[in-house]
């Protein structure tokens, strides 16, 4: 990443407010660092030559007065504006690679970059602030300070204004030299926290199945080993950062004192006065110091530029396949598939946004028909597709079951079908109930507006923290409760409500304090209770007992009796017998 990367400002509309009220605050510094040092001056140079007495230079004093109250001012402005910034750039920039991540698509995560995500998302941009409340503001002042304070040294001593011209650029070339050593060690720094956020999520999820073989101490040491790691790694990056900031602190140093010896022999020489001396001499360090906490502030930056240049890497990937490229763009052009995704490119990266025709509202699916027109996607790596030239014609208030051997394509399909994945081949198609409307491609439709209409049952139901109420979407000024309490019967959820606290039965993540049947009751339970017309069931009954598969199987009579469609997909007979279309889904 560049010192001040275009894409951050592009990126984040908090970075751009702060960039501007920054490179404020620096000019006023400026002016004040150059008016402190020449009031300083101008006090002290006729008290010494006695030529003044304190009273005459006492007004000098009170503009001194208020040059340095003002001073603390703008320093105090910047820290806490710098603050607030940091926490707002770093707090959207994590928004949207999250956002980028989940529009990709499960495919996309599936690649190798969940880890990533995962660390972006939480501390992997930390270390950006340090990037943005003191890297940038040094940065800032270095184009501002500097170059006012040496214009000024300019016009009071030539001579001075050469030799800090001349020792200045030694800064930035030491800095570039350190930057060469710092980047690979910050890299492998990353590097480590990624391997070790791999590590620790592949362990918390597995733990389960690790104390149920009693194997929960395995993987400790190497847990360890990848902490260990990371400490020696970012040990080194602090070891060579302190070291560069000592050699930056020298250099400066004697710059300053080779500007200072030269004025002091023209001072005793008669050939510079005091107060342009004194001018010059407290200048001097000014010109240099905001150049030298670049340098030092440097390894402070490191890793949230590192973090940062791994953040537009995913927020600047193009997607391919075309689902993905439709979520990311706000809007799509209609038309056939074969180009779709090329389309996707060139109205993000090109092209007014007006040119794009906006996509259209769903059909209403309680009376639409879904029809798959030989249906292939390909398998990432391979030559193969699952499914391959799939057909389905899916008739409202029907149950469709999508039979096939493991990784024929069934999960997939349903991708294709909730618009997360995009056929490689064929079509989906949508035909609204009325006679003269034409087939929508589902390509050409908001998916807001499409999955709105969709209720998906996965083979795990998804549980969020907080009551049975809310996670099957009971709210009693909503809903009647004779109607929870007879879906709560249906599914037998009515046995765990009295066994329980009845509807305020608290649940932790992930179904924490149930068992897997009992979840399966809270999902099929939510299911009966919404209105969604299109119903996804993904192994309804699969790793279930016969009395919970009986239970699934009433609750999806239940749903086709209530003139819902449903999808299921099943390795098992118990859901068969209530199929008004089987399709077989192969690969190839």
């Amino acid at each position: 990443m560049k010192p001040l990367d275009p894409k951050l400002l592009r990126t984040a509309a908090p970075a751009r407010r702060y960039v501007l009220l920054t490179a404020a605050l620096g000019v006023i510094t400026a002016a004040l660092v150059i008016a402190q040092c020449l009031l300083i001056a101008h006090a002290l140079a006729p008290v010494v030559d006695r030529t003044a007495d304190l009273g005459d230079v006492t007004h000098l004093i009170g503009w001194l007065a208020v040059v340095l109250f003002a001073r603390v001012v703008v320093s105090w402005c910047q820290e806490r504006f710098g603050q607030r910034a940091g926490v707002e750039i770093v707090a959207d920039l994590r928004a949207k690679v999250v956002d980028r991540a989940v529009r990709l698509g499960p495919r996309w995560l599936d690649r190798g970059h969940r880890t990533d995500v995962v660390t972006l998302a939480t501390r992997g941009l930390d270390d950006l602030q340090p990037y943005l409340t003191r890297y940038l503001p040094q940065l800032l002042l270095a184009v501002t300070v500097t170059p006012g304070a040496l214009m000024v040294v300019l016009g009071l001593d030539w001579v001075a204004a050469v030799i800090i011209a001349g020792t200045l650029p030694l800064i930035p070339l030491f800095m570039w030299l350190v930057g060469l050593v710092t980047q690979e060690a910050t890299e492998r720094r990353q590097r480590a926290m990624s391997r070790l956020g791999s590590q620790v999520l592949d362990l918390v999820a597995g733990i389960p199945t690790l104390r149920a073989l009693r194997r929960e101490h395995g993987p400790t040491q190497r847990v360890r080993d990848l902490s260990n790691a990371y400490r020696r790694s970012t040990m080194g990056t602090l070891r060579i950062a302190f070291l560069s900031g000592m050699v930056l602190e020298l250099l400066t140093t004697l710059s300053v004192a080779i500007v200072a010896v030269a004025v002091g022999l023209r001072l005793v020489h008669g050939g510079l006065d005091l107060t342009t001396g004194l001018a010059v001499i407290m200048l001097a360090p000014e010109v240099y110091l905001p150049v030298r906490q670049i340098g030092t502030q440097f390894h402070a930056s490191a890793d949230g530029i590192a973090a940062s240049a791994k953040a537009f890497e995913i927020l600047e990937t193009i997607p391919e396949d075309a689902a993905a490229a439709r979520r990311i763009s706000d809007n799509q052009p209609s038309g056939g598939r074969g180009n779709r995704a090329g389309r996707s490119r060139h109205s993000e990266n090109s092209g007014p946004r007006s040119q794009v025709p906006p996509l259209m509202p769903s059909p209403d699916l309680t009376s639409a028909t879904i029809v798959l027109d030989k249906v292939s996607v390909a398998v990432p790596g391979t030559a193969r597709y699952a499914p391959h030239e799939l057909s389905v014609r899916i008739e409202p208030g029907t149950v469709t079951v999508l039979a096939g051997a493991n990784g024929a394509g069934k999960s997939t399909a349903v991708n294709a079908i909730l618009g997360i994945i995009s056929p490689t081949a064929g079509q989906i198609a949508v035909c609204p109930s009325e006679t003269d409307a034409p087939p929508v491609d589902l390509a050409d439709i908001d998916m807001a507006t499409w999955q709105s209409q969709i209720a998906w049952l996965p083979q795990r139901p998804w549980m969020r923290p907080g009551t049975i109420a809310e996670n099957v979407g009971f709210d009693p000024d909503e809903l009647d409760p004779a109607r929870a309490e007879e879906a709560a019967a249906l599914t037998g959820l009515d046995e765990v409500l009295t066994s329980r606290q009845g509807w305020n039965t608290s649940i932790g993540t992930g179904g924490t304090g149930l068992s897997v049947g009992q979840r399966q009751r809270v999902a099929l339970t939510r299911l009966l209770l919404t209105d969604k017309p299109l119903v996804i069931v993904d192994e309804p009954t699969a790793h279930l007992d016969e009395g919970l598969a009986e239970v699934v199987v009433a609750t999806l009579t239940q749903l086709r009796d209530q003139g819902r469609t449903v999808i299921a997909i099943t390795h098992r007979d118990d859901v068969t017998p209530l199929a008004d279309t089987v399709v077989e889904v192969c690969d190839g």
